[in-house]
């Protein structure tokens, strides 16, 4: 799963989001050289001709745009959310991929999972309610992965209320 929730008894509990990779770096390195490998056997037979160097520029440009656009996906896809239960506060925090930070806050007791199965960006988006706003959470995870998020969230939200409404000893 794409995000990691961090219980601890001395710190507050935490729950970090980012989106699946299905290519990791050295996959990375496989697809280019793949490519570069496939691209250059082809031209074997045209060694020593005028025709590999009129081939040569467009294929090198088709490998150097696989890079690009690989390299952008993997720029595109860096994004963070930290959703940290502190003692008193919620606090959402949601890093874009240039850095860009959006914050949310509120108290958790009053805050509140939700589930919207249409109707938002994605189906079956998960919100939390809480401070008079309504901000989404994980709306880069897949259907299953936003399930499951919504029902662990639900419960860890649900826990913290009862643990503040528990007479304490």
């Amino acid at each position: 799963m794409p995000y990691h929730w961090t219980p601890s008894k001395e710190a507050p509990q935490r729950l970090e989001l980012w989106p699946y990779r299905s290519l990791p770096r050295r996959g990375f390195a496989v697809i280019i050289l793949m490519a570069f490998g496939l691209i250059i056997v082809p031209l074997f037979p045209l060694l020593g001709t005028i025709l590999l160097w009129g081939l040569l520029p467009f294929l090198m440009i088709a490998v150097a745009a696989l890079w690009w656009a690989l390299e952008r996906s993997y720029k595109d896809a860096d994004i963070l959310e930290e959703l940290t239960f502190a003692e008193e506060s919620l606090h959402l925090v949601h890093t874009d991929p240039k850095g860009n930070r959006k914050e949310w806050e509120c108290n958790p007791y009053w805050a509140h999972a939700e589930m919207h199965q249409s109707g938002g960006p994605v189906p079956w988006y998960v919100t939390l309610t809480g401070n008079g706003r309504r901000v989404e959470i994980g709306a880069f995870l897949s259907e299953e992965e936003r399930r499951a998020l919504y029902g662990e969230l639900a419960e860890a939200l649900k826990a913290r209320r009862a643990s503040e409404t528990a007479p304490q000893a």
